[in-house]
C-alpha cells in the first residue's frame, strides 16, 4: 500500500491524460516533419543507463525510476506544447497500451513462473558443466523465450559458480547465448520474430532459414566460452569453501511451474493463430480481443504461480522483484522516449533518418541484405529490437509472402540482425538487463555499460562480420 500511495500522483496524471475530453480521437503524427532534436530525450536515457551506474552508483540505485520519468517528461511536455496534447497523448497511449503493457506483462509472467522453479542440488561449475548449461539454455530459449530461459537458468548457473573467483565472463556469455542468440529459431524465442509471425511469417520459417546462422553463432560462442572458462579455471581453481552446500539429490522444486510455462506458450500461440475482428479502442490505441485474452491469461498464470509456489522455493531462489522493477521502470522510459525515433525511422527516406533507410537499398533498387543485417542489428543494439524489426520489415515491402520467398535472404538478414545483435549492449534486449540485475544481486561484479560493450565488440562483432560474408552478401 505504501508504494501505491507513493505513486498515486503518477496514476492520477496518467488517468487524466487517458480520459481528458478530446484526446480519445488523437491521431498519429508524421515522423517526416520531426527534427532530430526530438531524439535527445531517448539519447539522454541511454546515456543515463550507461554512465550513471558508473559515476553515481548510489544515486542511480535509489533514483533510476525518477531519472527515467524525467527523460520521459522531457519528450512529452515539449511535444505537447509544439504539436498539441492530442498528438502527445496518442503517441504515449499507443506506446504504453499497444506495446509496453503486453511486453511487460509477458516479461513479468515469465520472470515469475521461472522464478518459481528451483533446480535443487549444488552443481559444480567446471568448464564442461558450464558449457553444457549454456547449451541447454540456448535450446530452451527458442521454445520458452529468451526471458523464460534466462530466468530459469541464470540462478543455478551463478550458484554453481559461487566458489569461483571470477564469474563475470560466465554471465557475459550467458547473455550472448541464452538471452539472445538462442531465441532465434521460433517466434516464441524473441519479440521481433513473434511480431513477424503476427504479420504472416510462417511459424517454422525462422527455423528453416536461420538454423545454420544460429548453429554457427551459438556453436562458436560455446567453443570460445569453454576455452576461456578452462583458462580461468586452471589458473585460479576454486575457493576452498563452497558457499552452497552439497545436497544428496538433484531435482526440481516448484516443478508445477513447468505446466504454467506451457500455458504461457499456449497463450502466446493462441494470440497469433486466433484472428478476430473484435477490438477495443483506448484513447486511439487499438487492443485486439486475442491480445486482450492473452494478456489477461498471462496475468492469471502469474497469480496462480505466486499462489501455488511454496515460499521456500522463492527463498531458495533468492527471488525478489528488484530486477523486474528496474526493467519495468527503465523500459517505460525507453518506450516513451523512443516514440519520435521510431516515427522518424518509419518516415523512410523522407524522414530525418532517411540516410539509414536509403543505405539498405542498392543502386538498382534491389535490397542489400548485408546492410539490412547491420542496420537492423545496430539499431536493435540500442533501440527496442521489436519495433526496429517492424521498421525494416516494412522498409523491405512488408509483404510476408514475398519476403519469405524471393526476398528470403533479406528477411533472414532482418531477423538475424534484430535477434543476434540485441546482445551488443545491456539495453538491446530486455533479458540482458534482467540477468545483469540478478547477477549483481548475487554478488557478481558485472561490467559497466561500456565495459560490457568491450566484450560484445571484441567477441560478437567479428563473428557478425563473418556471418555477413557467408550468408548476407
Amino acid at each position: 500500500m505504501r508504494h501505491l500511495k507513493k505513486n498515486s500522483g503518477w496514476l492520477c496524471a496518467a488517468l487524466c491524460l487517458l480520459f481528458w475530453p478530446g484526446l480519445a480521437g488523437a491521431t498519429e503524427f508524421d515522423g517526416s516533419q520531426l527534427s532530430v532534436a526530438w531524439a535527445i530525450p531517448f539519447a539522454g536515457i541511454l546515456l543515463s543507463i550507461a554512465l550513471c551506474p558508473l559515476f553515481m552508483p548510489g544515486f542511480w540505485h535509489h533514483h533510476f525510476g525518477k531519472i527515467a520519468a524525467a527523460w520521459s517528461l522531457a519528450f512529452v511536455l515539449p511535444f505537447a506544447v509544439v504539436y498539441g496534447a492530442g498528438a502527445a497523448t496518442s503517441g504515449v497511449v499507443h506506446a504504453m497500451v499497444a506495446e509496453y503493457i503486453p511486453f511487460i506483462i509477458l516479461l513479468t509472467t515469465l520472470f515469475t513462473v521461472a522464478g518459481g522453479i528451483f533446480i535443487r542440488g549444488n552443481l559444480h561449475g567446471s568448464p564442461a558443466m558450464n558449457t553444457g548449461l549454456l547449451a541447454i539454455g540456448a535450446v530452451l530459449a527458442s521454445f520458452m523465450g529468451t526471458t523464460g530461459a534466462s530466468m530459469l537458468m541464470i540462478r543455478p548457473l551463478i550458484r554453481a559458480n559461487d566458489n569461483r573467483k571470477h564469474a563475470v565472463h560466465i554471465v557475459v556469455f550467458f547473455i550472448f547465448i541464452v538471452s539472445n542468440a538462442g531465441g532465434s529459431l521460433t517466434p516464441l524465442g524473441d519479440p521481433p520474430l513473434f511480431l513477424g509471425f503476427l504479420k504472416g511469417v510462417d511459424f517454422f520459417w525462422t527455423m528453416q532459414h536461420l538454423f545454420a546462422q544460429a548453429l554457427f553463432l551459438v556453436g562458436t560462442l560455446l567453443v570460445m566460452f569453454f576455452l576461456l572458462d578452462r583458462w580461468y579455471y586452471r589458473r585460479e581453481g576454486v575457493l576452498p569453501v563452497d558457499p552452497t552446500p552439497d545436497t544428496p539429490k538433484t531435482g526440481f522444486d516448484g516443478a508445477v511451474n513447468f505446466w504454467l510455462l506451457g500455458a504461457v506458450v499456449a497463450l502466446v500461440l493462441l494470440s497469433g493463430f486466433w484472428k478476430s475482428s473484435v477490438g477495443f479502442h483506448i484513447a486511439g490505441a487499438e487492443v485486439s480481443l486475442p491480445g486482450l485474452v492473452r494478456d489477461v491469461g498471462l496475468i492469471v498464470v502469474l497469480l496462480i504461480s505466486l499462489k501455488i509456489t511454496p515460499r521456500k522455493v522463492h527463498d531458495d531462489n533468492q527471488f525478489s522483484w528488484g530486477p523486474m522493477l528496474e526493467v519495468a521502470k527503465l523500459f517505460a522510459g525507453i518506450f516513451i522516449t523512443i516514440i519520435p525515433v521510431i516515427a522518424m525511422l518509419r518516415a523512410g527516406t523522407q524522414g530525418p533518418f532517411g540516410a539509414v533507410v536509403a543505405a539498405v537499398t542498392r543502386a538498382d533498387g534491389q535490397p542489400y541484405p548485408a546492410m539490412y543485417f547491420w542496420a537492423s542489428g545496430v539499431l536493435s543494439s540500442f533501440l527496442d529490437n521489436a519495433p526496429t524489426y517492424l521498421v525494416f520489415f516494412n522498409t523491405a515491402g512488408g509483404n510476408p509472402q514475398v519476403l519469405m520467398t524471393s526476398m528470403a535472404t533479406t528477411l533472414a538478414a532482418i531477423s538475424a540482425g534484430s535477434v543476434f545483435m540485441g546482445a551488443n549492449s545491456y539495453i538491446g534486449n530486455a533479458p540482458n538487463m534482467m540477468v545483469k540485475a540478478i547477477a549483481e544481486d548475487r554478488g557478481v561484479r558485472m561490467p559497466s555499460f561500456f565495459g560490457y560493450m568491450l566484450w560484445s565488440v571484441g567477441i560478437l562483432v567479428p563473428l557478425f562480420v563473418l556471418m555477413t560474408f557467408i550468408w548476407f552478401r
